[in-house]
């Protein structure tokens, strides 16, 4: 679905997405594409257009696609590798972990269509594993934007960064979130909304659903800070530290309930501030059906998250 297709309101985060990679090629002649037969669903048809010697396609072939990227990071380039996230993350993990990060090759892997945005073709396109497979790999930064400002400023962040960044891009339109700044930085998280009684923990698709669950439980007295923890990996341990304050967390995120982020925040709780916790995600394997509905089916909703923090007050109140 496109930015102009989208109800009012909502954008394509892929927009976002492609204007930032063409604006930084008009800035550095280093930057280059490489996709895996996807200029169409990466939207990456005008960079090809306007940069025709800077657009690598290898094919349905990203295991090779990766290897490609990698080899032009080491002479000098600055390749944005792109494909959907299910294809990406799992055909070529093992090139993403040899030839990117314990190379350190200055690769920027742009998952496409994440999580369950290609509902309808079923599992084979549903990519809730990749945050979790790739967070676990050492020396490479894992980025989930929550909407189209937050991907343009990732993707700077990304080309800036000196080494391999993995940056989860969504096709489901999302709302723009109100913002009291203007500036990303990997390793930060942001703070959006101020809370004592529970915290809750999102990114990606999730940051707005988990703000209308605030809103929600504030009209029953619940105070609940939000916040954006778009880098999952490195997180932002200082911003965690501050959220186990509040006594409980709820994790939301569009991919498996365990892994991801649900399982950094666990993993830093657990040894430096344990306090009880709900993470919400997808269990594993999942049904056909659109994303939408598989959203609502397993609770990755603002209802979802809030009947989460109701259950986990109850527990902190013991």
């Amino acid at each position: 679905m496109s930015a102009a297709a989208a109800p009012s309101g909502l954008f394509d985060c892929r927009d976002a997405y492609v204007r930032a990679v063409e604006e930084l090629a008009v800035e550095d002649d280093r930057i280059v594409a490489v996709v895996n037969d996807s200029v169409g669903s990466s939207k990456l048809g005008k960079f090809r257009d306007r940069f025709p010697d800077r657009l690598v396609n290898v094919g349905i072939a990203e295991q090779n696609m990766v290897g490609v990227g990698a080899g032009l990071a080491n002479g000098g380039k600055i390749p944005f590798v792109s494909g959907a996230s299910c294809f990406l993350s799992a055909r070529a993990l093992e090139q993403i972990k040899a030839d990117c990060a314990y190379s350190q090759a200055n690769v920027k892997l742009c998952g496409i269509s994440s999580g369950v945005a290609y509902g309808e073709l079923g599992a084979t396109h549903h990519s809730i594993e990749d945050v979790a497979w790739l967070r676990a790999i050492d020396r490479l930064t894992v980025i989930v934007p929550a909407d189209r400002w937050e991907t343009a400023q990732a993707i700077r962040a990304a080309a800036a960064h000196d080494g391999p960044v993995y940056v989860r891009i969504s096709r489901m339109p999302v709302p723009e979130l109100d913002r009291d700044h203007d500036a990303f930085r990997i390793g930060q998280a942001e703070q959006l909304r101020a809370g004592e009684d529970i915290a809750i923990i999102a990114n990606g698709t999730l940051v707005h659903r988990a703000l209308d669950a605030a809103q929600m439980l504030e009209a029953e007295g619940v105070s609940a800070r939000v916040i954006n923890m778009a880098t999952v990996s490195p997180i932002d341990t200082a911003m965690l530290a501050q959220a186990a304050a509040t006594g409980a967390i709820v994790t939301a995120e569009e991919g498996l309930a365990h892994g991801g982020l649900g399982g950094a925040v666990a993993e830093y709780c657990a040894t430096h501030s344990p306090v009880p916790m709900r993470m919400l995600g997808f269990p594993g394997f999942l049904p056909t059906g659109s994303a939408a509905w598989l959203m609502d089916r397993f609770g990755l909703n603002a209802q979802g998250i809030a009947a989460a923090a109701r259950d986990l007050l109850a527990v902190k109140a013991r």
